[in-house]
């Protein structure tokens, strides 16, 4: 079975932070985050988006957004996302457990995007103390559709959701992609996608680009940090050797591996969808904007190439497929792919 398209989870760990864990991996330093390393990662996400933000490690991405959501709601509140987000779909109830209760009000919208008119009306339902008072919008960058939101789109939905005196969080399990795909086709920063358009937290994703067991939750709104240690401790997502998290993220942030890692996924998504675009039959649904193609394919294509031992997925509308790329995608790969789909 050839699994390179399966997920962008199914890739082992890359070499700078192979090497970064490596290179910890002697002595004796303080435990629990009292370290030089994790001092120096924080420094790291601080030049990254360019202002002063509290950063916490998690093990993986379901509790950085759990997290992230109970420091952002009340049990009594609302998180409004999009139908097929994460903390929708995937995370098993997480985020409403975490935040004691707080409801999930999943929203349609084109290309898996909140839209500013969906979210509008929807902090005008229910009738005062009987529905759930609004709390939080979260968004998917880059979307479970491999779409990406422009800035002007998040300060758009940030925008209204100041007027309701909501939170905005940011799940970016694939935000290297997100920043990747518009520091290249807008000159957009990292800041310019989080905290300049509004953006209070962020779920950074470690593990699909090339990382190992790690995740960050970046705060750029102080409210929001206030006692976040100990919400990361009682989850159990503090490390005792959180050195191995730190300088991971010292190696992918100091030296912008994790955008060019993350750019060069991207490329070979485009490169994917190409491809499989000019065989008969097949459709995108969707821009490829990220690591991710969304396509239309005929059954016969679907059944021959799953015979030959490719993995991918049906995702979103019947006969979609996702294929995912990842950080260490190689083009010989793509070709071999796309010869036995022509085959």
């Amino acid at each position: 079975m050839n699994y390179s398209f399966a997920s962008d989870n199914t890739a082992g760990v890359c070499p700078e932070a192979w090497a970064a864990l490596e290179s910890v991996n002697t002595g004796h330093v303080p435990s629990y985050g009292d370290d030089a390393w994790t001092a120096r990662a924080r420094q790291a996400f601080q030049a990254v988006f360019e202002t002063d933000c509290a950063v916490h490690f998690a093990f993986n991405g379901t509790m950085a957004n759990a997290l992230a959501l109970s420091a952002a709601c009340r049990s009594y509140q609302s998180i409004f996302c999009h139908e097929l987000a994460h903390i929708e779909v995937d995370e098993c109830g997480a985020p409403e457990f975490f935040t004691g209760g707080a409801k999930l009000i999943a929203l349609p919208g084109a290309h898996a995007k909140l839209e500013p008119a969906a979210v509008e009306a929807a902090t005008h339902r229910g009738h005062g103390v009987h529905f759930p008072k609004p709390g939080a919008v979260s968004l998917t960058q880059s979307t479970e559709l491999g779409t990406v939101y422009t800035p002007a789109e998040i300060a758009a939905l940030s925008e209204i959701a100041r007027r309701h005196g909501m939170y905005v969080h940011m799940d970016g399990a694939r935000f290297a992609n997100a920043a990747a795909s518009l520091q290249e086709s807008q000159g957009a920063a990292p800041a310019d996608i989080t905290w300049r358009a509004g953006v209070d937290v962020l779920s950074f994703g470690g593990t699909k680009n090339g990382m190992l067991t790690t995740e960050a939750v970046v705060i750029f709104n102080p409210d929001l940090a206030t006692d976040f240690d100990r919400r990361v401790k009682q989850s159990g997502q503090l490390a005792s050797k959180q050195r191995f998290a730190a300088a991971q993220w010292v190696a992918m942030l100091e030296n912008e591996t994790w955008l060019r890692q993350a750019a060069h996924a991207n490329a070979m998504t485009r490169r994917l969808a190409e491809g499989l675009l000019a065989l008969p039959g097949c459709e995108l649904p969707h821009a490829v904007e990220a690591n991710g193609v969304f396509i239309k394919l005929p059954e016969p294509l679907v059944r021959k190439l799953t015979e030959r031992g490719w993995q991918f997925y049906p995702f979103g509308a019947p006969g979609t497929y996702r294929f995912m790329c990842g950080w260490d995608t190689k083009n010989t790969v793509i070709e071999a792919l796309l010869a036995d789909a022509r085959a």
